[in-house]
């Protein structure tokens, strides 16, 4: 993109991740937490015959996760894991977008309702997911490296 212009005609197409990982509602939680530390995610579309049906967020396994404090084995704290589906831990409530809207509604949705990411369904079919992460990106676009590389 790179021109501010640009960007702000920008759609949600032009910023999501197409085709994003996904997991079906019968998978574990160990399934989700393997996926999301090998892949860097941090949300996970739920699909059940092949229809979006929940997000799993790092932050919803963080709150489903025992605590280390609680006085239990690795064995049955791994046990958790393993036979917890992740239809149980999901976030069922769904915002999402489509890969027309403009990317202003997006981050409005995403900033007025507190959201890590939005599932990006075209004919109730997931094509894609913004992320804040993403939006993040579209901001690079507009100010540019601005200050010039710190790290």
């Amino acid at each position: 993109m790179g021109d501010v212009r640009q960007v702000a005609q920008a759609q949600v197409r032009d910023y999501m991740t197409p085709d994003p990982r996904t997991l079906d509602v019968g998978s574990s939680l160990l399934d989700a937490v393997l996926m999301m530390r090998r892949s860097e995610l941090r949300h996970i579309p739920i699909l059940e015959n092949g229809r979006l049906v929940g997000i799993l967020t790092d932050r919803d396994v963080g709150r489903f996760a025992p605590s280390i404090l609680m006085p239990l084995t690795a064995q049955d704290y791994n046990r958790v894991f393993e036979e917890t589906p992740v239809a149980k831990v999901m976030t069922r409530k769904l915002v999402h977008t489509t890969p027309d809207a403009k990317l202003s509604e997006a981050v409005h949705l995403i900033y007025s309702q507190k959201l890590g990411c939005l599932p990006v369904l075209e004919s109730d079919r997931l094509v894609g997911i913004i992320t804040v992460v993403d939006m993040l990106r579209a901001l690079h676009d507009i100010i540019g490296d601005a200050g010039g590389e710190q790290t």
